[in-house]
């Protein structure tokens, strides 16, 4: 069955635990980025930072109240990034994650501009080669970094302290996050975010502040007409790349 996280904003509380976790299961190393107005840094992912919890004040029954939100890839069950990829560096897996051979990155961009979460990043600086990085949900087959395969918690699940995020199969965190709702009257708005959003996601959301207020695009899948314009050359790059 395909695995989900469900994320109750309710109750994050803005620690960056997960952000660590993250970072150091996956050996990606630290970044320099100063801080904002708005708190959150740093800003955005990156290609060596594949988490990061947004900060956001709002209004809630005449309370200012803050809210932590977790970002990073939302593994979508039909993965837009996985339709744009031509040269097949990116796969959807029968267990949920979306994941990337790196081999096969030509840093084309397609997978950036199909994502509707802006998502994929890429390597720009430093040693290796240009290509794109993200979260792989910790699922490496075979590999060293490889959690879910082998019956575990994702590491950002492990190390959340406040219970905000869960781990298990997706029917059953849906299900889940829908007896919240209805169990707690008043407590979350009547939407699981993910549920159904750019056709359904692998991280799941309960909140009790509307999601338009936190970020959270609407359901529309961007326009890739402009993508398909630029297929003959991306297609030629790719070529070159496999015959060199």
């Amino acid at each position: 069955m395909p695995k989900a996280v469900l994320v109750d904003l309710t109750k994050c509380i803005g620690c960056r635990s997960c952000m660590v976790a993250c970072k150091q299961w996956n050996d990606l190393p630290a970044e320099r980025q100063g801080f904002v107005n708005d708190w959150a840094t740093p800003r955005d992912t990156t290609a060596e930072t594949w988490t990061v919890v947004k900060y956001y004040i709002k209004d809630k029954d005449g309370r200012v109240v803050w809210r932590f939100i977790k970002r990073q890839c939302m593994h979508c069950v039909d993965p837009a990034c996985v339709k744009a990829c031509f040269s097949g560096a990116l796969r959807k897996t029968p267990e949920g994650p979306v994941i990337q051979d790196p081999s096969r990155c030509i840093a084309c961009l397609y997978c950036f501009n199909a994502c509707p979460f802006h998502v994929p990043r890429y390597r720009t600086g430093g040693k290796g080669p240009v290509i794109m990085q993200k979260c792989r949900f910790c699922f490496d087959p075979g590999g060293t970094y490889d959690r879910v395969g082998q019956g575990q918690a994702p590491a950002c699940v492990r190390a959340c302290p406040g219970g905000a995020l869960k781990f298990g199969e997706r029917d059953a965190l849906l299900k889940e996050a829908k007896d919240r709702i209805a169990q707690n009257p008043g407590r979350y708005v009547n939407q699981v975010y993910g549920e159904s959003e750019f056709g359904g996601t692998s991280w799941l959301y309960l909140s009790d502040v509307p999601f338009e207020e936190l970020g959270f695009p609407g359901a529309a899948r961007p326009a890739m007409v402009s993508l398909l314009t630029w297929t003959p050359l991306a297609a030629g790059l790719w070529l070159a790349a496999r015959e060199a």
